[in-house]
């Protein structure tokens, strides 16, 4: 079974930085693109920031130039270096990964479990 392990999170106050990490865990999966959406109460889930496998960003208008995502190939995990936060920012982040399990030709999109990130004095 594969999973995507999520920590980082917690709390911050506004203008700190705090970095979340999202690891594959179990089978060896091929990993298309990579990365992090979330979702405050009250508000619709949004994209953070992704990364394909050959290594093109993408990032939220709500995070740009704050955020930057990056990734370990050796160690399947992303990482998500946040700056400049702003109580905005709260909400839970979830890691997200779509790609194939190893040996299969089957695209599977995977979700982590969540980590709370709140922005607040």
């Amino acid at each position: 079974q594969v999973q995507l392990v999520e920590s980082g999170g917690g709390l911050v106050q506004p203008g700190g930085s705090l970095r979340l990490s999202c690891a594959v865990s179990g089978s060896s999966f091929n990993i298309n693109r990579m990365g992090w959406y979330r979702q405050a109460p009250g508000k619709e889930r949004e994209l953070v920031a992704a990364i394909t496998r050959g290594g093109s960003t993408n990032y939220g208008n709500s995070v740009e130039d704050r955020f930057t995502i990056s990734r370990s190939n050796a160690k399947n995990t992303v990482y998500l270096e946040m700056n400049s936060l702003k109580p905005e920012d709260t909400a839970v982040y979830h890691c997200n990964a779509v790609g194939s399990v190893a040996g299969t030709m089957v695209s599977v999109e995977l979700w982590g479990q969540g980590t709370l990130v709140t922005v607040s004095s």
